[in-house]
């Protein structure tokens, strides 16, 4: 990748896209029916010190969008949160729809500016932007369409606070509207389910675990080739449990294995299981279980 362009603010991405400049300083949202897109800077790698929304309504093409490419197949909104890349196309049917920029500075004072980061959708990989239903394009068009009035009107005292106003509601759709794309595309997602506890399963079994050490979120995600806040969110939705507490399941079903069907002392399981001190073991195998790792072997013992 080239040394990307770098955009501290909206004002000079603006002007270097050769556009109006943005009526508010913190957020400004370009209509592609409306403009004309300078190519000059075609292929280049742009970073952004904001955020950036785009929303496509009707829109069958690909767009090289941050690292990857997006096949938008009739529509959809993908998010580049400050410091990701997006890539300039040179396609000039690419540019249709609206995108959304606004900088972190608008939130400041405001409660969004500390909860903006659980919308996880914004470190998503570009692959895993939203599709949308037709009746969720009609919501998000609306939304769009009110803030781009908004922005038309002279800045005075509430203007700040109708903004974020009206960018908190279209986040709140956009994660009503994954929510929903998690559970109508189940079929998906349950095969990277099925697909990370083969994954788990093989790894505890492996006699690298000393060597690698326990599994973490990230190491599940680069083997699904998903980023890791999707895996979660989407593990959340379906399961109601985080990465890393399927990483537990699977942890202490192997480590039952080895206490009910081994001699291995608890320690020796400990340290087979990745684990660099036999009491955090303890700790977490009681946690899960209700009781220690030396009365479930005692339970099962008795049992047999």
């Amino acid at each position: 990748m080239d040394k990307p362009l770098k955009f501290h603010n909206i004002t000079d991405l603006m002007r270097r896209l050769k556009l109006d400049p943005p009526a508010h300083p913190m957020m400004t949202l370009v209509n592609y029916d409306e403009v004309k897109i300078d190519l000059r800077d075609a292929g280049s790698w742009f970073m952004l010190d904001f955020y950036k929304i785009s929303f496509k309504k009707n829109f069958n093409g690909s767009v090289k969008y941050g690292p990857g490419t997006y096949d938008f197949k009739e529509g959809g909104l993908a998010f580049l949160t400050p410091g990701q890349v997006v890539q300039m196309s040179p396609d000039p049917a690419d540019y249709q729809g609206y995108v959304l920029y606004f900088h972190p500075a608008l939130l400041a004072g405001h409660p969004l500016a500390q909860h903006v980061h659980q919308y996880g959708f914004f470190d998503y990989a570009v692959s895993e932007a939203l599709f949308l239903s037709e009746k969720e394009k009609q919501t998000i068009q609306i939304l769009f369409q009110a803030i781009a009035i908004e922005l038309d009107n002279h800045i005075d005292q509430f203007s700040e606070n109708v903004l974020v106003s009206q960018l908190e509601l279209l986040l709140n759709h956009s994660n009503r509207f994954y929510n929903r794309q998690f559970l109508t595309r189940k079929h998906m997602h349950h095969d990277l389910i099925s697909r990370m506890n083969i994954w788990l399963n093989e790894r505890f079994e492996g006699a690298d675990m000393v060597i690698n050490g326990l599994p973490s979120p990230q190491d599940i995600a680069t083997h699904l080739n998903v980023s890791q806040r999707y895996l979660s969110d989407m593990l959340k939705t379906l399961t109601g449990k985080t990465t890393q507490q399927h990483i537990h399941l699977a942890l202490i079903e192997k480590a039952k294995v080895l206490l009910n069907q081994t001699t291995l002392t608890t320690a020796e399981i400990a340290y087979h299981l990745g684990f660099e001190h036999p009491q955090s073991f303890n700790k977490l195998f009681k946690q899960r279980t209700s009781v220690s790792p030396v009365q479930f072997r005692r339970d099962q013992l008795n049992l047999n």
